[in-house]
């Protein structure tokens, strides 16, 4: 059985290499998954309906060049707690949640987002007093998690397409004018 803990270091180093300078929004999941897929290994289905919002905001994007340019637009994806709590019965998943909020405080105060995305609506709680721990003033966005039911997809999709296309024209272009593949 694989050591929880190198486990955890290794998605650590693998979601910091993919940390943009400036985080102009900040994902904030509850956890990784039990199954060991991982966002940032390009293997969840977070990852397929993120990729297919800036997909939709810019056709150019695939799988090679999806997290450099998620990375390029200042999105950046953490997660309250460190190890997944999706198999625990849901007063033990609740208790982990809130002793996670002193830890994503500090993420908070060190990443200074300009906006915050909640991905899943039970941890919108733990998130907004984590926020207010951090001192952070800003934009919350409340997405619905975008797992098995289609209807919970689309409304993330009407949710964040928006804010996508925002970022980017910000940023003076296509995502993919910075990233380098």
């Amino acid at each position: 059985m694989a050591d929880p803990d190198a486990t955890a270091r290794r998605r650590q180093r693998l979601r910091r290499s993919f940390q943009p300078a400036r985080v102009r929004l900040l994902f904030i999941g509850e956890a990784p998954p039990a199954s060991g897929r991982f966002f940032y290994q390009r293997d969840s289905g977070l990852y397929r309906a993120m990729r297919d919002a800036f997909l939709s905001v810019d056709p150019s994007i695939d799988d090679e060049t999806f997290l450099p340019a998620f990375q390029a637009s200042g999105c950046h994806l953490i997660d309250l707690c460190r190890q997944p709590v999706d198999r625990l019965d849901s007063h033990s998943r609740r208790a982990i949640c809130r002793s996670s909020e002193n830890s994503l405080a500090r993420a908070i105060a060190r990443l200074q987002p300009d906006m915050i995305a909640t991905l899943l609506r039970s941890v919108e709680g733990n998130v907004a007093r984590s926020a207010s721990r951090a001192g952070w003033r800003g934009r919350f966005i409340y997405l619905p998690y975008p797992g098995r039911w289609s209807r919970h997809k689309s409304a993330f999709l009407r949710a964040l397409i928006p804010e996508i296309q925002a970022l980017m024209h910000g940023s003076g272009g296509g995502l993919l004018d910075s990233v380098s593949v």
